[in-house]
């Protein structure tokens, strides 16, 4: 009876009894990848006068803050994967069923292409450009594009996972920021190759529109993988321990009292 009970968790059958939850997880995750995609993908555009062109720097905030903002908000309904990569190292781990799983990737790609669309409408024809459409650096192979996005999608989803870490008591900054963080680091190094995709997504909206598909396996490759990799080496080498029981409650009164103290705190400049 417990292993039928634990093939119908695993599968998500259970899930479909709440189905109104679920819906409004994948419509989460449908809205949050359509933002990060017009957000992000808009800081792209070019041409909008002789002495403007995007930097690096810009592209990095816009994709990472608008990460970070988006988990912020709808963390609290599906989890704000809005990233394939991240779905499917949950799912790998056993922390997202199968049907919730299939469900987010097609809502999160569904999303980008909305997202993609919006943006493709709202910018002159002089400006759109490719939509800020990834691409492997013509002087790369498709392999060495694979690898650097293995790699810096490993890292998000490593940080992802480590920022996420119930067991970590220690963590008491903003988690949503820690992950928008990563994602502006790799994009500063990773632009100049491949884009800097790191979510199958936020390639998928733009390729849809564009109709630019060249190596565009790579983007559903690489990321996967990196996600994956990192997800399960977190899982199994690097997750912290829980808490000891004597040391448990000695833990929750030291985040009690730093709560309390940023209260106080706010109490104090609120009435300043």
């Amino acid at each position: 009876m417990g292993r039928v009970r634990e093939f119908r968790s695993v599968c998500g059958m259970e899930e479909l009894s709440a189905l109104s939850q679920l819906s409004k997880a994948v419509l989460a995750e449908f809205l949050g990848t359509a933002i990060l995609v017009l957000v992000g993908c808009g800081s792209c555009t070019i041409g909008w006068s002789e002495a403007y062109s995007p930097t690096v720097v810009q592209i990095a905030l816009a994709f990472g803050v608008t990460v970070a903002t988006v988990a912020q908000c709808i963390g609290g309904v599906s989890g704000g994967h809005i990233n394939p990569a991240v779905t499917c190292a949950m799912m790998v781990t056993g922390r997202c069923s199968f049907l919730r799983s299939g469900l987010y990737i097609v809502g999160q790609c569904a999303g980008a292409v909305a997202g993609a669309a919006l943006l493709n409408v709202l910018t002159p024809d002089a400006q759109r450009g490719d939509l800020g459409m990834t691409r492997v650096h013509p002087g790369m192979t498709p392999t060495q594009g694979l690898g650097v996005e293995f790699c810096i999608t490993f890292v998000l989803v490593f940080t992802v996972f480590a920022a996420c870490d119930e067991s970590r008591l220690d963590v008491q900054g903003s988690i949503p920021l820690a992950i928008g963080l990563s994602i502006t680091a790799c994009h500063c190094f990773a632009i100049r190759y491949t884009g800097s995709s790191m979510n199958t997504a936020r390639t998928f909206g733009p390729a849809v529109i564009t109709g630019i598909w060249e190596n565009h396996w790579v983007y559903w490759v690489g990321p996967i993988l990196g996600g994956v990799t990192a997800g399960l080496l977190y899982q199994h080498i690097f997750a912290c321990p829980p808490p000891e029981p004597e040391n448990l409650e000695r833990l929750k009164l030291q985040s009690l009292l730093k709560i309390r103290e940023k209260e106080l705190i706010t109490d104090r400049t609120t009435c300043i």
